[in-house]
């Protein structure tokens, strides 16, 4: 349950305290000359490996250790595990936007051949006409697709690592839940609270549900809810149709021991139209593609609440959208509508293209274009 290292013998009697020895391991480390104080060597190893445990292993509580309810050290564990969680999100947060009004009226049609599942569409041949209110998929790659909850198929569960067939299978099924519940629930699409999506979420995971409830009551640049939500503007946008289209994978394998680690890559394909009347003919697809990294740990092991998920990691990248994510929400770029914002600066991607890392599809957080929607 614990990683603290054992006590010591009440009949040590050290030489020098604790604080005159780590910082002599500390000089030593950094290359300095002082001489070595007489300790007995296990309790050196003993204090040299507490030393390398506060400097390089996760904060007690998220990944492992004492419960978080101690009170030594724990502000200062906070402080570190919003760090990496920042670290992750400046990393990995893809905001790709385009500008389809530079290409969409030189774009082909839909075609019907459906490509591997999991496989780039980048080659994929196109015919046909732009969007329409009876056919917002033509024109596009998605067409072909599977649609909805149903196009997240979960692959066949089992046994890794020391997690049973039955603890796989529940992190690969509450993976694909948050899944469907942040990116296809139509209220949350339309600006409701995720509040489900949350649900999945472990709240002993330091900072992950409070910040996530920060972005989505007051968001802004550096607390922005579409990280991790699919959300639009309901004064804005409008879904065309129900129907969002949807391709991807996941796959998992054996985390730390008592542990599995789920890995979801899965882009989804929003039809939308403008939400004023008379402009309901316009139609631009918004196109989300997320990377989410989810750990399912076992209780009787590690300090977690049972059957929730830890948030390892989460990535994403956004196509047909303004530069700059303002409210909260998605702003769906149409190719008839001068922009407004930021010019794009970034190269051109294809986001159709599902055989590219996510985190090489975007160069920093620069705004870029897109060679099809």
């Amino acid at each position: 349950m614990s990683t603290v290292p054992p006590s010591e013998q009440p009949d040590e009697q050290p030489s020098i305290s604790d604080e005159q020895l780590e910082a002599f391991l500390r000089e030593a480390a950094e290359g300095g000359g002082a001489a070595a104080p007489k300790e007995p060597s296990a309790r050196a190893r003993m204090v040299t490996q507490r030393l390398r445990e506060q400097g390089d292993t996760p904060p007690p509580g998220w990944r492992t250790g004492p419960a978080l309810h101690e009170v030594n050290g724990r502000s200062r564990r906070r402080r570190r595990l919003g760090a990496v969680l920042g670290v992750l999100l400046v990393a990995g947060l893809a905001v790709v936007a385009i500008r389809p009004s530079l290409l969409l009226d030189q774009l082909p049609g839909g075609s019907d051949d459906k490509p591997e599942a999991g496989a780039s569409v980048a080659a994929s041949p196109v015919t046909g006409g732009g969007p329409t209110l009876d056919a917002p998929f033509r024109g596009s790659p998605a067409r072909s697709w599977a649609e909805g909850a149903d196009a997240i198929e979960l692959p066949a569960a089992k046994a890794v690592g020391d997690m049973s067939e039955d603890q796989v299978e529940q992190a690969l099924r509450q993976t694909k839940d948050f899944l469907v519940a942040s990116n296809l629930d139509p209220a949350v699409r339309r600006g409701a609270q995720p509040t489900k999506a949350l649900s999945f979420l472990d709240p002993k995971q330091p900072d992950m549900l409070p910040d996530a409830r920060r972005a989505l009551r007051s968001p802004d640049r550096e607390h922005d809810p579409v990280n991790l939500f699919t959300r639009f503007d309901p004064d804005e946008v409008r879904p065309v149709g129900d129907v969002v289209k949807v391709r991807g994978r996941m796959t998992y394998e054996a985390g730390e021991p008592g542990q599995v680690r789920v890995r979801a890559d899965y882009t989804f394909v929003y039809p939308m139209a403008k939400a004023e009347s008379g402009a309901a003919d316009r139609i631009s697809r918004t196109i989300v593609r997320r990377g989410l990294t989810m750990v399912l740990s076992d209780p009787a092991r590690w300090d977690v609440t049972a059957g929730k998920l830890l948030v390892e990691r989460y990535d994403a990248a956004y196509f047909n959208v303004a530069c700059e994510n303002e409210g909260g929400f998605l702003h769906p770029s149409f190719p008839t509508v001068a922009p407004t914002d930021s010019p794009p600066t970034g190269e051109a991607r294809d986001p159709y293209d599902l055989d590219t890392p996510l985190g090489e599809v975007f160069d920093g957080e620069a705004c870029g274009t897109v060679t099809r929607s």
